[in-house]
Formats: structure tokens, C-alpha cells, sequence
């Protein structure tokens, strides 16, 4: 990924509390800042840039594959109004996007709304055609979905973030901008506009009701302490093991005696990348002092596919009713393939805890962990 992208990338713990960045343009008026800028990591002072009033459509052209469509163009798509979201299939504030993107697509299919869930991949893992599509199909998307695994797309937009909504005019103009999950009742709103305006009649003014059940479900935004935490050499903070990271390079590390709020360590013999830990025996484990009502872990299996088994606790016991949608109530589970992992959903008051998981076996791949 481009260093824009990642020094760009908002942390999750705000991407739902924190209010959203949305652009707007009159027809012939210039653009205008509605609200703040969402926390970012990096440059905080740094205002996005905007593609209002362009035509970065044809750079649909540049897709490396298309799912649920055949390859759509911006001549193809003149006279519809395009919803653009860039999204990552790992990425939990786009999963908690994705239900108000398949209802608006289906409730506005008819009036000329086509949804294009643009795949850029933050992840390596996210390259992989068979990866999305698998995604696709468990989060139910039948929009189009355009693969830019070279992030041509991406860069055409000057994009910076997952998930980022773009809302583009019959006439192909970028009419609206939205970075971040949440403000949906006004992302529906510009969305009519542009119909009723394509249309020449109104468009009816009730907004979708959802309901998103599991790891689609909005994030407890008002009690989120803990920030998106990358277990990667490249992106790693808080990092609490005696002797730091050391990179690309085995080593046995061992668990701190004490972890303070967001703070993190590994425990066993791992190799740690620029993108991800690799665990080189069973029994390896990481843990995590976490405040938040959902912790996920994204995971990949070993490098020869095998399923890994893994076990978690918080403050050293079984979660029991407080166990994610990929634990039981003993906090045992299996990676499978490359995704994001619900691991700890609490249902008591959200306080601190301290998270471990520990894997019965050799090879797991440990990305990131996200928060809701």
C-alpha cells in the first residue's frame, strides 16, 4: 500500500465515534467543509484531498477483475448516479457499512442507483481474487465489485481511506464525499438529491432501516478506548515485550510482567514482518490490555492452508457469555482462511480487560486488531 494510504488511515476506535469528514459541491459552487476531520494516523492537520467536480470514472478501466458484474465503464454508466465505496474486505468499518450499501442498492436499483464496492486491498491477502470473492458472498453483497488490486482506482480518486463514499452525478461529476462508516441518513439524502435531479421527480423521502445483527452490528462508539493496534513491524505501537520487535527475524519472546491500557506483547517463538507475525511452534501466544465492548483479530492459516486452532481468555478465564461470533463460550476456535475474526463481543458493562489468545498450533498469521 502506498505510504499515503497508510499514514492516511483513520484508527477504528474513531472511525464511528469520531464525526466523519463528508465534502459537498453545488453545481457551480465550490466545496464545502461540513464537518471535522475524523482522527487520522499521521498528519492530522492534513486535509484530504478532493476529487469534487471531476471525473474519475474512467478509471473504472483499471479494475484487475470485476465480481457479480462484467467490467462497467464510465460511458456505460453516464445518465446513472454512482455510489463508489472503497473498501477492504477485512477492514471492520467497512463490514459495518456493507448493509446500508446493499439496501440502498436494492431500494434504488429502479431509479437509476448503481452501488460499485471498489476493492483495494490493504492487505496482501486481500489480493487474492478467491479471498473477495469469498467475502462477497458471506456478506451478501450482489452489487458490482470492481477488484483494484493494483489500486489504480484508488489513486485515480486520491483516495486515503477505508471505507470512503464517493456520490457521483448522472453527468459523472463527484458530487459528494464521505470518509468513514456512519452519517448514513445523510449519505441516503445526497443520494436522492442526485436521483431526483437525473430524474426530474422526487424520489421518496424515507430512509433504509437496518438492523445489522453479528459483526456488522454499529460499534459501541461512546465507550471505545482501545485504537486499531498493527502487530507488523511497519505500523506497530505499543508494543510491550521485553526487547521490542525485532524484524524479520525469529526470536522467542516473552509476555510482559505488566501491560498498560493498549499496550501488547507476543509470547512464544513468532518472526515478525512488515505486515504480520508468523508463529514458528504451537503454543504461542499474544495478549492484549483492550477497553471495548468487541475485540477482532485479522488471521490467516498457515502458509500450506492447514486450519489452526487457537483458544482465548479475558483476565485469564473462558469468556463465556462475552465470547465473539468465531469463539464458543470456552473461548476455543479455528482459523480457517484470511479475515477478520470477532473474537470478544461483551455483554456486561465495558471495562478493561486483558485479552490473550494462545494457538495450539504452528504457522498462524496475526495482521492487526480492530475494535467496536
Amino acid at each position: 500500500m502506498p505510504a499515503v494510504s497508510h499514514r492516511a488511515k483513520m484508527q477504528s476506535i474513531f472511525a464511528a465515534a469520531a464525526t466523519a469528514l463528508f465534502l459537498s459541491s453545488t453545481v457551480n459552487g465550490p466545496p464545502v467543509r461540513a464537518q471535522q476531520m475524523p482522527t487520522m494516523i499521521g498528519d492530522q492537520d492534513q486535509q484530504p484531498p478532493t476529487v469534487l467536480g471531476s471525473s474519475p470514472l474512467y478509471s473504472l478501466s483499471r479494475a484487475t477483475g470485476w465480481i457479480n458484474s462484467p467490467p462497467l465503464t464510465a460511458k456505460e454508466l453516464k445518465g446513472k448516479v454512482v455510489l463508489i465505496d472503497f473498501w477492504a474486505y477485512s477492514c471492520i468499518n467497512c463490514i459495518r457499512s456493507i448493509p446500508y450499501l446493499r439496501a440502498w442498492a436494492e431500494k434504488y436499483k429502479d431509479s437509476g442507483l448503481v452501488v460499485i464496492g471498489v476493492h483495494s486491498p490493504e492487505f496482501d491477502f486481500e489480493k487474492q481474487a478467491p479471498n473477495v470473492e469469498k467475502a462477497v458472498q458471506k456478506f451478501g453483497i450482489t452489487y458490482p465489485v470492481a477488484l483494484d488490486s493494483n489500486l489504480g482506482i484508488w489513486n485515480a480518486f486520491d483516495n486515503q481511506y477505508w471505507p470512503a463514499h464517493y456520490f457521483i452525478d448522472a453527468k459523472g461529476k463527484v458530487r459528494y464525499e464521505h470518509f468513514a462508516e456512519g452519517n448514513y441518513d445523510q449519505s441516503e439524502r445526497w443520494i436522492q438529491e442526485l436521483l431526483k435531479e437525473a430524474n426530474a421527480k422526487p424520489i421518496h423521502p424515507a430512509a433504509v432501516s437496518i438492523q445489522a445483527q453479528e459483526i456488522q452490528a454499529p460499534a459501541d462508539a461512546n465507550d471505545i478506548r482501545s485504537p486499531e493496534t498493527y502487530i507488523g513491524y511497519a505500523r506497530a505501537q505499543n508494543f510491550a515485550s521485553p526487547g521490542g520487535l525485532k524484524r524479520n527475524a525469529e526470536r522467542l519472546y516473552i509476555e510482559p510482567t505488566r501491560l498498560r491500557l493498549n499496550e501488547w506483547g507476543l509470547v512464544g517463538d513468532w518472526v515478525d514482518r512488515e505486515q504480520v507475525a508468523v508463529l514458528n511452534s504451537a503454543r504461542g501466544r499474544i495478549v492484549f490490555h483492550f477497553h471495548a465492548r468487541d475485540l477482532h483479530l485479522v488471521l490467516g492459516p498457515g502458509a500450506d492452508g492447514k486450519p489452526i486452532r487457537f483458544r482465548v481468555t479475558i483476565d485469564g478465564q473462558a469468556p463465556g457469555e462475552n465470547h465473539g461470533v468465531d469463539t464458543d463460550a470456552e473461548g476455543n476456535g479455528v482459523v480457517s482462511s484470511y479475515r477478520l475474526y470477532q473474537l470478544i463481543r461483551q455483554k456486561d458493562a465495558v471495562s478493561d480487560h486483558i485479552f490473550a489468545i494462545e494457538f495450539e498450533d504452528s504457522g498462524v498469521q496475526a495482521y492487526s486488531f480492530t475494535f467496536g
